[in-house]
Parts: structure tokens; C-alpha cells; sequence
């Protein structure tokens, strides 16, 4: 079939650096399959920018971890869920 080789084939061959950085924050989550994560770290590991990318969205990930969460009044929030909904019935 077709698809399925198209398939195999997409799989088989080596990341992009635009593909690489899709994959990225599923791969800091541990969300990746073990395929697509070794996927991704051969292409790190061949692909400095990329590499060195990936070490900046730990540095910010870490530093929003750290960040406190402001105070959202309640009005801001009931304005935004109505914008929502207006938006979702248009």
C-alpha cells in the first residue's frame, strides 16, 4: 500500500531542523514515542543549533516554572469566557 510505505519512509529518514523543533516541547514532556525521541536526539546530536535551542527552552521552562502566577480579577476572567463563547457560536 502506498500510504504505508509513504509512511515508513517519512519515518525512516533524518529530521529537519523544522521538524526537529515541532517535536521538541512533546520531547520535553516525555511525551514523544521512543522512535521519534531517538529521531530526535540524533538529529540533536548532529545539529548544534538545534541542540542549542533545545538547551533554551529548558533555560525557559525552568525560569516560568519559578515565576509566580498573577492575580486574574474576576471580571477579566468572566469577560474572557464570554469572549469565548461569542467567538465559538460565531
Amino acid at each position: 500500500d502506498g500510504v504505508v510505505i509513504r509512511r515508513w519512509m517519512r519515518r525512516r529518514r533524518a529530521l529537519v531542523c523544522r521538524d526537529a523543533v515541532a517535536l521538541m516541547s512533546a520531547y520535553l514532556d516525555g511525551s514523544l514515542t521512543s522512535s521519534d525521541a531517538a529521531r530526535l536526539e540524533r538529529h540533536l546530536a548532529d545539529c548544534p543549533l538545534c541542540a542549542r535551542y533545545l538547551d533554551q527552552l529548558r533555560v525557559t521552562v525552568a525560569a516560568l516554572g519559578q515565576a509566580p502566577l498573577p492575580e486574574v480579577p474576576e471580571e477579566v476572567v468572566d469577560d474572557l469566557v464570554a469572549l469565548y463563547r461569542r467567538w465559538r457560536s460565531g
